[in-house]
């Protein structure tokens, strides 16, 4: 092989790279990215609402201070997908780019069939993206021993396209210097959460 011949082929691969990383990525694109608008909607149980954390320490309200925006909390403790789901218009009304989405938590302690908790979830998903929301979903633990969930919602979050943040508890759950009982986290807790949340959300805004 001449200098020529081999100058050439490096220069190909130069040039091939990008078009098959574009290609590639293509599959892992965020469903109605970038969002239509900055209005971001947090949309779940009693994770959302803040149960557990003193007044402005939730972790929306911090997430929104770190990105300097306002995030309007739909949070209702005790909320199953199944009740989520009846208010879903509530949500839509808002016409929102991005939805923070946290169910689950509820129906597993209750011990809801994991096809219908994930049905639920997909309805919701769909909903949201119809409209043109981004969906931004926040895993949450199933089981005392392992998390049992944590491969349903990243197979839910890759089927739709959503952008994805892993059992937002992980490492919480039992410490008493992040939880106010056995379910909800305190101020560190949320902090922590926070802390997971703000760089995706972040990237979705930019």
């Amino acid at each position: 092989m001449t200098k020529k011949q081999l100058i050439f082929i490096i220069l190909g691969i130069i040039l091939l790279v990008p078009i098959l990383y574009f290609f590639l990525r293509e599959d892992d694109k965020i469903t109605n990215y970038p969002p239509k608008n900055q209005k971001v909607v947090a949309f779940g149980d009693s994770l959302i609402e803040g149960v557990g954390a003193t007044a402005g320490n939730d972790f929306v309200s911090i997430v929104g201070r770190n990105l300097g925006i306002y995030i309007i909390n739909k949070g209702v403790s005790g909320d199953t997908t199944a009740s989520a789901l009846k208010r879903i218009e509530d949500i839509l009304s808002e016409e929102p780019g991005v939805v923070i989405v946290l169910l689950g938590g509820n129906d597993i302690i209750r011990r809801t069939p994991k096809e219908e908790i994930f049905q639920n979830l997909g309805s919701i998903i769909e909903n949201l993206q119809s409209k043109g929301a981004v969906v931004l979903l926040l895993g949450v633990r199933g089981g005392l021993l392992y998390d049992t969930y944590d491969g349903d919602y990243k197979d839910l979050s890759k089927k739709y396209h959503t952008a994805y943040v892993s059992n937002v508890l992980d490492n919480l759950i039992g410490d008493d210097k992040y939880m106010s009982d056995g379910i909800h986290p305190n101020d560190a807790g949320y902090s922590i959460i926070a802390e997971r949340v703000t760089p995706v959300l972040k990237k979705i805004l930019k």
